[in-house]
């Protein structure tokens, strides 16, 4: 769990989420919302909970990938991962009147962009550090 392929892959996908989330709902986000409202994070919470989604993320690939660590493997792994997140736990905001139908399925897409490249990031950093690609 704590391994060295764990812990890099963990930092390098905090650092995609927090990057790449802010590009995605902060930049492209506003034009894609519909009544979108800008609110700023808590800074710390928001690097908190990027950590713990990618210590989380990281450590359930390294146990279900097997010996293999292929690129096809890590955007399989992460559309999944996507699926279950970005609509379905988001489709419950729907559910209690919090979204619009267009912004849930609008959060869904931006979801699966960032667990498809964390399944990519996480393949690639246990690929090459445990030499075992398929």
């Amino acid at each position: 769990m704590f391994s060295k392929s764990n812990l890099i892959s963990t930092i390098a996908n905090t650092i995609w989420i927090y990057f790449g989330g802010y590009f995605l709902w902060e930049i492209l986000g506003p034009s894609l919302f519909e009544g979108y409202e800008e609110s700023a994070p808590e800074q710390l919470h928001l690097i908190i909970a990027c950590l713990i989604l990618s210590f989380a993320f990281s450590t359930i690939y390294s146990k279900l990938s097997g010996d293999g660590h292929s690129i096809s493997h890590g955007i399989n792994y992460g559309l999944w991962a996507g699926i279950l997140i970005g609509f379905g736990e988001r489709w419950f905001d729907l559910a209690f009147g919090m979204h619009s139908l267009t912004d849930s399925i609008t959060n869904g897409i931006l979801n699966l962009i960032i667990f498809i490249v964390m399944g990519i990031i996480t393949s690639l950093v246990y690929g090459k550090l445990n030499g075992k690609t398929s």
